[in-house]
């Protein structure tokens, strides 16, 4: 190489690389709305509920600006106050709310799982049918869903007319206002939120991995568990997480179909603000819920990221 080109080269790879352009004005003009909306309308409104659930409560509704972590200790077991008393009755409702949402994210999976399979091998046309129908429900009332379920599940409605009709049942079953009725209404309005997830998964899904797994000599069983399962794992993950926090707050299907006899979290925190009006303790119940559900999405993206740094289960599959 000659002096000349030699300096020539030298100077280009001196020469300052120019910065490419980030348009942050836009960023700005598009995110800054969106940014301001959640802070009045959500973090707002949520630091305010944290900021009352540490305050006294008013002898007659309201707040006391003194710092009063009886609350807490009301539900948790540390209560000293002159009025607060640990009752274990709190966290047994927390418990059995946890329980229904574990259940009804189950049940979703179980009835979703399949038919979301059978969608995705449909016809295009058909398939758009079917999914529309799908997402029907959500052109409807909840309420007046709900009160269908009602006239269904009473002593006098059609499923116990069904029943005697076919002879299985002389009298009446009493379905109504327990907690398998709760479970029926929960299921019918969150199938929808398991479904959508679990089918953008499996349309993605190569039918070519599947087909190799049955020409190297697997099972159906094996194929399964080797190669649908890690795949679709994001959709069912995604979808339990949006049936099981909108359960776990629910409080509108056990008041239909539940009565006084399946009393949920969401339930007890209406009852505080509305009724009994201790706002702090109400907010404390939604405070501990929000640890419960924040623990558990960290629990999920710590995961996801551990996964991710040791191997995708898609990449797995195909390996």
């Amino acid at each position: 190489m000659s002096t000349t080109q030699l300096t020539s080269t030298l100077a280009a790879g001196a020469a300052p690389k120019a910065r490419p352009h980030r348009p942050r004005w836009g960023l700005i003009a598009l995110l800054g709305p969106v940014t301001a909306f959640l802070g009045v309308f959500f973090f707002m409104p949520l630091a305010i509920m944290a900021v009352f659930s540490l305050l006294e409560p008013g002898l007659y509704g309201g707040v006391v600006w003194n710092f009063y972590a009886d609350n807490f200790g009301r539900i948790l077991g540390w209560a000293n106050g002159p009025i607060e008393e640990f009752d274990p009755v709190y966290l047994g409702i927390l418990m059995r709310s946890l329980r229904i949402a574990l259940i009804t994210a189950a049940l979703c999976l179980l009835v979703c799982y399949p038919v979301a399979f059978w969608v995705s091998r449909l016809p295009p046309r058909r398939r758009n049918f079917c999914l529309f129908l799908i997402t029907l429900p959500f052109f409807a009332s909840l309420i007046v869903r709900l009160y269908a379920w009602v006239l269904i599940l009473r002593p006098s409605g059609a499923l116990n007319g069904l029943l005697a009709w076919l002879g299985i049942s002389d009298a009446p079953v009493g379905l109504i206002y327990t907690e398998a009725a709760v479970l029926i209404g929960l299921v019918y309005i969150m199938a929808p939120f398991m479904f959508l997830p679990l089918y953008a998964s499996i349309e993605k899904l190569d039918r070519g991995l599947i087909e190799a797994s049955y020409d190297l000599g697997a099972g159906r069983i094996t194929t399964f568990r080797r190669v649908t399962l890690p795949l679709t794992l994001p959709g069912i993950i995604g979808g339990s997480i949006l049936v099981f926090i909108p359960t776990l707050g629910n409080f509108i299907v056990p008041s239909l179909l539940g009565g006084a006899q399946v009393l949920m979290i969401g339930n007890l925190i209406e009852q505080q603000f509305l009724q009994a009006r201790n706002w702090p303790f109400g907010a404390a119940l939604a405070m501990l819920v929000m640890s419960v559900v924040l623990g558990l999405l960290m629990l999920y993206v710590r995961a996801t990221l551990r996964r991710q740094a040791t191997g995708t289960p898609g990449k797995e599959a195909q390996a």
